[in-house]
């Protein structure tokens, strides 16, 4: 049965049996992570890169059990971001070296990764503000943070698996002599990047 009857008083249950408000910041964080979730449910059915959807499958496991839960209900290990870990070098080793910023967009998985990154980005920021109201064990940070990372490269490898070129933004600011379209040179990269966090620009 789908319904219960008891959710329609604004309030919820955890796996523990707890009874919470929906606008609570735990049920906020794992309802970000819900909506994360099936972007990359989508994603995932249209994926270029038959390897890329396996690890999508993988990510969306592990994605959001463990903050719908309460100790000593655990999910996410050391492990978990390890693997995430791994799916960023494999996936980096893969693509060319990133030394600007890149538009979202592409083919319509590549943009559907992007979407899902900017809202995992989002639920790291509910999640951390869940962090400072109740004490979340780090692998559950560092996992978030590491999922937005793979999810950019994954959409940069599905782009380039589908042959569609990268675009790097650009911006129009003012001058005496009207527009004049300026890149976003003062922000590139001299080198190719290496670490995952220096990887992705959108670290917010």
């Amino acid at each position: 049965m789908v319904y219960t009857g008891r959710g329609g008083a604004g309030r919820t249950d955890l796996s523990s049996g707890e009874r919470v408000s929906k606008s609570s910041e735990r049920v906020e964080a794992y309802g970000t992570l819900d909506e994360a979730n099936s972007i990359i449910g989508i994603a995932r059915s249209k994926a270029q890169v038959g390897e890329n959807g396996r690890r999508l499958k993988q990510m969306q496991n592990h994605l959001q059990a463990e903050i719908a839960c309460r100790s000593p209900d655990v999910f996410i290990e050391k492990e978990e971001v390890e693997y995430l870990e791994d799916v960023c070098d494999e996936v980096q080793s893969e693509i060319p070296p990133l030394t600007d910023f890149v538009l979202a967009g592409g083919c319509e998985s590549g943009a559907l990764l992007h979407h899902a990154r900017s809202v995992t980005r989002r639920a790291e920021r509910r999640i951390v503000d869940l962090h400072g109201e109740e004490d979340l064990r780090s692998p559950v940070l560092s996992y978030i943070n590491r999922l937005s990372d793979a999810l950019f490269l994954i959409a940069r490898h599905e782009n380039q698996r589908a042959g569609v070129e990268e675009e790097n933004p650009s911006y129009w600011e003012p001058s005496s002599s009207g527009p004049v379209k300026t890149s976003i040179m003062a922000f590139r990269w001299s080198t190719p990047v290496a670490s995952h966090s220096a990887s992705i620009p959108f670290d917010l």
